[in-house]
């Protein structure tokens, strides 16, 4: 882990960082699954999130041994009703839903002179930042359609940093998954876990809820 005073910028997954959109997501994927006739459970809808939408599609069928009935084009058909789904919920979305204390740090990282990026595998996020007036803080945003790998591997946390011209050892990456913080660990960047310590025992620096996270309260962690 890389001492406060080389960080230069943050790295900000969206989903469940910035907003709760994975409500809305595990709505319209508990409709496929539904639709399909796969088990829903905690464990899977826990494990969805951070995951690329064909590979949370896979992962549905294969919970329920589905995964050889559906041709490739009928995938891709489940997966585009699911985004419509999700969209209709996320057309419903205004600066309220954005999470608690996120707008004062992402002012807070501003007036620091941090620089910022987002690395979602949301194709969506261009839309949800629009709806949360926070577009203004994101001109680096990683494409998705960009990436041959999803998280956990760490190339979408390597383009967020080389967006915004910094080595990854200059980044703190922000996820409330296991799977991004294995992405922002193999990227070499600090990262910050918000959410159950335990599911997140890989994070660098670990935090609740986003309401606990302020530049003191990350240099406190980071140079203990």
């Amino acid at each position: 882990m890389a001492k406060f005073s080389d960080i230069k910028g943050f790295v900000f997954d969206l989903d469940g960082v910035i907003t709760d959109t994975s409500v809305f997501h595990s709505q319209a994927w508990h409709q496929v699954a539904d639709k399909v006739g796969a088990p829903w459970s905690k464990e899977l809808e826990d494990g969805l999130k951070g995951i690329s939408r064909m590979d949370s599609l896979e992962m549905i069928l294969k919970a329920g041994n589905l995964q050889d009935k559906y041709t490739d084009d009928q995938k891709v058909d489940l997966a585009t009703e699911k985004n419509t789904n999700y969209l209709k919920l996320v057309d419903q979305m205004t600066p309220a839903n954005i999470l608690p204390g996120i707008k004062d740090f992402l002012d807070e990282i501003k007036d620091g002179g941090y620089l910022l990026s987002l690395a979602s595998a949301s194709k969506n996020a261009p839309k949800v930042l629009q709806k949360l007036n926070l577009t203004d803080y994101f001109p680096k945003i990683v494409d998705p359609k960009t990436l041959t790998h999803g998280k956990p591997d760490p190339e979408i946390y390597i383009k967020g940093a080389e967006l915004i011209d910094l080595e990854p050892e200059q980044c703190i990456g922000v996820e409330d998954a296991a799977a991004g913080v294995e992405s922002i660990n193999a990227a070499g960047e600090t990262s910050i876990g918000i959410g159950d310590k335990t599911i997140l025992k890989d994070a660098d620096v670990n935090f609740a809820n986003t309401a606990e996270m302020t530049l003191k309260n990350i240099e406190a962690q980071m140079d203990a």
